[in-house]
């Protein structure tokens, strides 16, 4: 292996230390009570080293895996197969993502209510999700033959990258994202199945 390649695998696994004890102390004392030294601590590494590899601070350390979400985000619209609309691909790309096979983690439950219950994790994991929301807009334009600035194409990103947060804490989350990806898929119209309103007069 190279000198760069060394780098690369070390710099990898401080930064998964890092997480792995971020989410073990939230988990266990909750986020509020666990401050950025602590975690640093726990993973054997200085406070500055924490901030080089989160230099978001302690919202970051949670979501570790966000460098990723913006590729795969892109490649689902670029590569989906024949046929497949965009909406469609996008939705799969979640299911995929949402899936038992996917998510072996047993503290995944507990990780979801940590995000529920913690409002500066909320709000950092909505930031997080709308910053690709561009990338992914841009993507959609490229493939479908629109200005970038192409307000549908902006549209579409938006909601596809809000359906998750519209789905968390409700019952059947599956069936409400099947729900929203629907009406970005086929409309309004046809997702209610109801004639148009007339005027009586």
């Amino acid at each position: 292996m190279t000198e760069a390649g060394r780098r690369e695998r070390k710099k990898a696994a401080t930064r998964q230390a890092l997480a792995d004890a971020a989410l073990a102390l939230f988990l266990e004392r909750g986020y509020d009570a666990v401050g950025v030294r602590e975690i640093a601590d726990t993973a054997d590494v200085s406070v500055a080293t924490l901030f080089k590899h989160f230099p978001d601070g302690k919202e970051a350390l949670v979501f570790d895996q966000d460098a990723d979400r913006e590729t795969a985000l892109v490649t689902a619209v670029r590569e989906r197969p024949a046929g497949q609309s965009i909406p469609q691909a996008l939705r799969q790309l979640l299911r995929d993502e949402r899936s038992p096979q996917v998510h072996t983690d047993p503290r995944l439950a507990d990780f979801l209510r940590l995000i529920d219950t913690t409002p500066p994790l909320r709000e950092y994991f909505r930031r997080m999700w709308l910053r690709h929301e561009n990338a992914l807009a841009a993507a959609i334009a490229a493939d479908t033959g629109l200005p970038e600035d192409d307000a549908g194409c902006q549209a579409l990103a938006h909601f596809a990258l809000e359906a998750v947060a519209l789905a968390r804490g409700r019952d059947d989350a599956e069936s409400a994202l099947d729900r929203i990806f629907a009406l970005l898929d086929t409309g309004w119209t046809d997702t209610t199945k109801k004639p148009t309103r007339h005027d009586d007069t």
